[in-house]
């Protein structure tokens, strides 16, 4: 139960990060629409960083559900949590940090 219950609050955090990089790469795109050919964009990376920590957090849902069937070894479902967990930790101190910069940066005077 609690289990499901912590997997529940990582996808609300993830859905939440995904959702502020989504409209963060919207602003970026009317800002500065032409970038230069084959450059990796930061909405790019923002992306693939919030696929990346989704990936993680259901690979360790999905090893965490096959420890219950005896499948898989406890130290294999404890390294996936605690790598899913940290991935999540980083994800959201970006965000964190993204909305910090963005907070800073409109309270500039012009």
């Amino acid at each position: 139960m609690i289990d499901q219950l912590l997997s529940v609050s990582s996808r609300n955090a993830l859905s939440k990060l995904s959702e502020t990089m989504t409209q963060g790469a919207r602003v970026a795109h009317q800002v500065q629409p032409a970038t230069a050919a084959g450059a990796t964009s930061f909405d790019n990376v923002l992306s693939h960083l919030a696929g990346s920590v989704s990936g993680k957090l259901e690979n360790a849902e999905a090893i965490s559900m096959k420890s219950m069937t005896g499948d898989v070894p406890t130290r294999d479902v404890v390294n996936a949590v605690m790598d899913a967990e940290q991935s999540l930790q980083t994800a959201i101190a970006i965000r964190d940090k993204i909305v910090q910069a963005y907070l800073e940066i409109s309270r500039m005077p012009i």
